[in-house]
């Protein structure tokens, strides 16, 4: 990936200041950077627990942000939708050399096109915005997304919620996504459109942190513009296995053929059952590959020994 470049003196901006964002805090803290957290309150425990200062911003005000971003030379969104498309606009006007949108999930080149993408949120706009301003002749811009697959938080005791994360993507809740690993249930994908198995990547949202602070240690000029990382890639038969393995239950399994999922969706709509349709949408993105990848580029690079799912699932659930 190239030489290392000099990140003693660095600024880092962060904003949201949610669960995932706590843990780029607490990782990138560890280093010599200055450590900015935007949010829109105060958040006297972040700056009492780490050495880090918190900025309240308003992200509808763009001369605020670019105020606020003066100086800063990375920015790392965990925030989506209109909010992130003005924290890029700020940054660009700041000066930022780099931007990490906020894209933890699976590879770029495996997302529908936005006009098609359930779960889109202003994403496809975001990077279509990042690619004209690193391409800027004046004051251009870098940017990097950093693709892990799906946080093994999903399968966590309460959910996502639980871990103050996933406000915008509707699986906050313990079970929402196929596993519910405290009632021993599974609602997975059988296979994909061509009739083979499922696989999903997946990683835990500390080692994220940690792969993202240890990559900011090679040099952010350095970056290409994406950077993978995973923990675990299975099948989604395997996964619901191993929770059955660890749990030491028989797990309740629904396995859906690809074209019943699309049925499923097709009749939701119709009767307008949003929960449900977006319920059996992530079931048909997760069968159409979106969550998973062959190749990484951070796990050779950088010494960061991620936790398997199973390691995970033991220290978090164990058994029944």
């Amino acid at each position: 990936m190239g030489r290392r470049t000099t990140t003693a003196m660095m600024r880092i901006a962060i904003a949201g200041a949610g669960g995932f964002a706590s843990l780029l805090v607490e990782e990138l803290s560890r280093s010599a950077y200055a450590i900015l957290v935007l949010s829109t309150r105060e958040h006297p425990e972040l700056e009492g627990n780490y050495d880090c200062q918190v900025a309240v911003v308003d992200y509808t005000n763009l001369n605020n942000l670019q105020f606020t971003l003066q100086g800063v030379d990375l920015v790392i969104s965990t925030i989506s939708g209109a909010e992130q498309l003005n924290l890029i606009d700020a940054a660009r006007r700041a000066g930022v050399r780099c931007f990490v949108p906020s894209e933890f999930e699976g590879a770029i080149n495996r997302r529908p096109a936005a006009a098609d993408d359930p779960f889109d949120n202003d994403s496809s706009t975001a990077l279509q915005q990042l690619r004209h301003w690193s391409q800027s002749t004046q004051h251009a811009m870098r940017y990097t997304v950093f693709s892990c697959g799906i946080f093994y938080e999903r399968f966590a005791p309460g959910g996502l919620q639980a871990c103050n994360m996933g406000i915008t993507c509707r699986i906050r809740n313990q079970g929402d996504y196929m596993i519910d690993v405290g009632r021993g249930t599974a609602d997975v994908p059988e296979t994909n459109a061509q009739g083979r198995p499922v696989y999903i990547v997946m990683t835990s949202a500390v080692d994220v942190a940690r792969f993202v602070a240890a990559a900011v240690e090679l040099g952010i000029d350095t970056w290409p513009r994406e950077l993978r990382m995973r923990g675990t890639r299975m099948t989604t038969q395997r996964l619901h296995e191993i929770c059955s393995e660890v749990r030491g239950v028989e797990f309740a399994v629904t396995t859906r053929p690809y074209n019943q999922i699309e049925q499923w969706i097709r009749y939701y709509e119709q009767n307008r059952d949003e929960a449900k349709w977006f319920s059996m949408q992530h079931l048909l993105q997760t069968a159409n590959g979106r969550y998973t990848f062959g190749e990484t580029t951070l796990n050779d690079a950088v010494n960061v020994q991620p936790t398997t799912f199973r390691q995970w699932l033991e220290n978090i659930w164990g058994p029944a």
